[in-house]
């Protein structure tokens, strides 16, 4: 079953709806299970205090429902958060909750989602989820073709494609593809949701210049190639 929710107009467009209510909306759906960690325990009128154990209720309660109670999503094209940098978590919090990234899912779900969020508690669901342990990486196929897509992502990501202009994936994200600085962790993340994004900077549907510039060339095979390589890192 996807856990994809769309929220109604007025909720994905800067919605000032508060959070018990977008918690009341998935149990209404019947996409949360009541649980004593859910923001919709909270009275009403209430605003649960933005400190680390209300980030775990809402990560538990209102974000599991795709990403998983400690941020390891089931979902191919659902993103792995454990493990991720804080820094990078922070900016693409922001960035739904200021409608700057504009591509298809930013905007039917995380628009929604991360509108009424405050500063704090944006620091602290990113604290929460960077601090979770990373998951093991999905066991690898040993079949012929799967090896060979392993064998090409790891030459793009460690050696890019010169004649094509394009870097080695591990100048930004490191040599273990656990993120460097603001980038971001790509190590064991589903491969069906990084070949998504990369097609989505490629196209700019996601617009970021440097990962535009870095996919313009890129072949759809090449990018799932890549993908499958991260997948397997750990």
């Amino acid at each position: 079953m996807t856990c994809y929710l769309k929220l109604p107009i007025n909720a994905r467009r800067r919605s000032s709806t508060p959070q018990w209510r977008v918690s009341a909306l998935l149990l209404a759906t019947g996409l949360l299970l009541p649980a004593t960690h859910a923001w919709s325990d909270a009275a009403p009128n209430a605003t649960p205090n933005a400190t680390p154990n209300a980030a775990q209720q809402l990560a538990v309660g209102v974000c599991a429902t795709c990403h998983g109670a400690r941020g390891i999503s089931n979902l191919p094209k659902i993103p792995v958060l454990a493990g991720q940098g804080e820094a990078y978590l922070t900016a693409q919090l922001h960035a739904f909750k200021t409608q700057t990234r504009g591509d298809a899912d930013a905007i039917g779900y995380m628009w929604g989602m991360a509108a009424d969020l405050t500063d704090e508690q944006i620091l602290n669901l990113s604290h929460y989820y960077s601090t979770a342990a990373a998951p093991t990486p999905a066991t690898v196929s040993t079949r012929q073709a799967v090896t060979a897509q392993i064998t090409l992502g790891a030459h793009i990501y460690t050696q890019g494609i010169a004649d094509r202009g394009v870097p080695a994936c591990s100048a930004c994200h490191g040599p273990d593809a656990h993120g460097l600085g603001d980038f971001p962790r790509l190590a064991s993340q589903h491969a069906a949701y990084i070949t998504k994004q990369l097609l989505s900077f490629q196209n700019t549907t996601r617009d970021v210049a440097v990962m535009h510039a870095v996919t313009t060339t890129l072949k759809n095979a090449e990018m799932t190639a890549v993908a499958t390589y991260l997948q397997a890192l750990p």
